[in-house]
């Protein structure tokens, strides 16, 4: 036990949360208005079509309706007060609560992508660090991003393998994506698929294998981290798929406290 809260609670410099608030809260507006603009739109979606989550049916919210455009710009404006820095724990709570319940609002029509855990972790752990917290409080923050951000690639290779079986390794699926998706970079590599097959081999065993490095590795943290944003970087370029809130989380696990930004709201010692 002493060996877990060690790691759990690893102290890290506050100003790392810092700069983490300033990234997390800007890219809110970011997603809302420019990557998933989509969202706004469930507001006029019938609600014959809405398939609560569980989450939904649990706490009993209502369906998307109008007050959904209420909801992103008062999303908004949060997020705004929170990168300030200022009311951490107030606004950051707010910010967590509404942003879910945007998700919410994004993915109760059948499709949930796994790319928001990591995020919705941080923005959940950011309003737990106050202005007064230590360094411990700023570790635990980090270190749960980061069992979330392992959880998106470990749990990622396992849904593969449990819904599509070896067939997803040993089948053609890579090859199907740049069919569909291909960009001029990967659709030369259709005249040579088992370079696709190879990687689908290899994609598994990094989701498996090397992601869990990033909870231990703590010298190697930055360097795995940037083999990661360099996978997801080709991702991008040769499938047209990128996950910006999970690269988002990631950057939790880098020595951000080492960035000079001007006018940072520092949180106080305790």
């Amino acid at each position: 036990m002493d060996a877990l809260s060690g790691w759990l609670f690893r102290p890290v410099p506050l100003r790392r949360i810092a700069v983490l608030r300033v990234v997390a809260y800007l890219f809110v507006p970011v997603d809302v208005l420019l990557t998933t603009p989509w969202v706004s739109a469930h507001a006029h979606v019938p609600t014959s079509l809405h398939s609560p989550l569980l989450v939904e049916r649990l706490l009993h919210l209502p369906a998307p309706g109008p007050w959904v455009l209420v909801l992103q710009w008062v999303l908004i404006a949060a997020a705004l007060a929170a990168a300030t820095g200022r009311l951490p724990r107030l606004l950051g709570t707010a910010v967590a609560l509404l942003y879910l319940e945007w998700m919410v609002v994004a993915f109760s029509y059948g499709k949930v992508d796994h790319d928001r855990v990591g995020y919705l972790v941080l923005l959940a752990a950011l309003a737990t660090v106050g202005r007064r917290s230590g360094e411990d409080a700023a570790g635990w923050a980090v270190q749960v991003t980061a069992l979330a951000v392992v959880a998106t690639y470990f749990l990622s290779a396992f849904a593969k393998l449990r819904f599509g079986g070896l067939g997803w390794v040993d089948g053609a699926t890579l090859t199907r994506a740049v069919v569909r998706r291909g960009t001029p970079l990967s659709t030369p590599l259709l005249d040579h698929a088992w370079v696709l097959h190879v990687f689908q081999y290899v994609l598994i065993a990094v989701e498996l294998l090397v992601s869990p490095l990033l909870l231990v590795a703590f010298r190697w943290r930055p360097l795995l981290v940037a083999a990661f944003y360099g996978f997801h970087l080709m991702t991008f370029l040769t499938i047209s798929i990128v996950f910006l809130p999970h690269c988002v989380a990631l950057l939790a696990l880098l020595p951000l406290e080492r960035l000079r930004l001007p006018a940072l709201r520092e949180p106080v010692p305790a």
